[in-house]
């Protein structure tokens, strides 16, 4: 197979996407560690393409070197592959509990995980036919520590993370609510640990307020949240337990075992 020259410094993103792809393609074919010479011939890319190609995925842990010259697929594939399946199990195990939920309350219901600095709405529950509701979009983003179910995310990360998610972020605020200063995050947080809910008042969007309980896996890790938002006049206590209730039925689903939280939360 005739080799690609390497030398063009112009590489479309799209062919350095595919190659990668095609590495990886090959190092999945082989149950050990693949010479670079052997990975070269097969996907016909010249040795220093290869070469740098793997280099790269390597750093990103995509790729491992397990001696110098050979190669085999990484740890991230994993811990991607165990990332989306847990994604879609939440999200198949939520659906049907959500919406009894939503029939009982009658304001939407939100399902979102974390993805980064931000939660990601992945799925909600409601009804277009119910008076004023606060519905979020599926798919949109918002900053954790502005939001119910961020809060639970960040509550579980040690005080470090925590620091260090302030500085990324520079703790921007949305409203007048909105919690911009460290020690009063985690104040907040101490708070979420406390009672294992989280609460947003007014602090993403002025005239909603949200309540938010934790979903946890088979391992004991919290992998989603689930939330109520409704105009801040129109939310109720009553409907904390609920939601709790709820939460509880889809971990379950997902092989949680009430000790499972705490044992995670004390290895983290």
């Amino acid at each position: 197979m005739r080799k690609t020259d390497s030398s063009t410094s112009s590489t479309p993103t799209v062919q350095v996407i595919e190659r990668m792809f095609a590495l990886i393609d090959v190092l999945a074919s082989r149950e050990d560690a693949i010479s670079l010479k052997e990975i070269s011939e097969k996907t016909g890319l010249h040795p220093s393409t290869t070469h740098r190609l793997l280099n790269d995925l390597a750093t990103g842990r995509f790729v491992d070197r397990p001696q110098s010259g050979s190669y085999r697929l990484g740890m991230r594939l994993l811990e991607l592959g165990n990332l989306v399946k847990s994604r879609l199990n939440v999200r198949d195990a939520a659906l049907v509990p959500m919406r009894e939920l939503h029939k009982l309350i009658q304001q939407p219901v939100n399902l979102s995980l974390r993805q980064g600095d931000e939660i990601v709405y992945i799925e909600r529950a409601y009804s277009e036919r119910s008076g004023m509701q606060v519905v979020r979009a599926i798919g949109g983003r918002a900053p954790l520590h502005l939001t119910s179910v961020g809060k639970l995310f960040l509550a579980v990360d040690d005080p470090q993370r925590v620091r260090a998610y302030a500085s990324r972020t520079g703790l921007s605020g949305h409203t007048k609510n909105s919690l911009t200063q460290l020690p009063t995050l985690e104040r907040e947080l101490a708070k979420v640990r406390q009672y294992g809910t989280a609460r947003d008042n007014e602090e993403l969007e002025l005239g909603v307020r949200c309540m938010a309980a934790g979903i946890y896996d088979d391992q004991g890790i919290l992998v989603a949240g689930l939330s109520i938002s409704a105009p801040a006049e129109r939310l109720e206590e009553q409907w904390l337990p609920k939601l709790q209730a709820t939460a509880r039925q889809i971990s379950a689903t997902l092989g949680y075992e009430p000790d499972s939280v705490r044992q995670a939360q004390i290895g983290h």
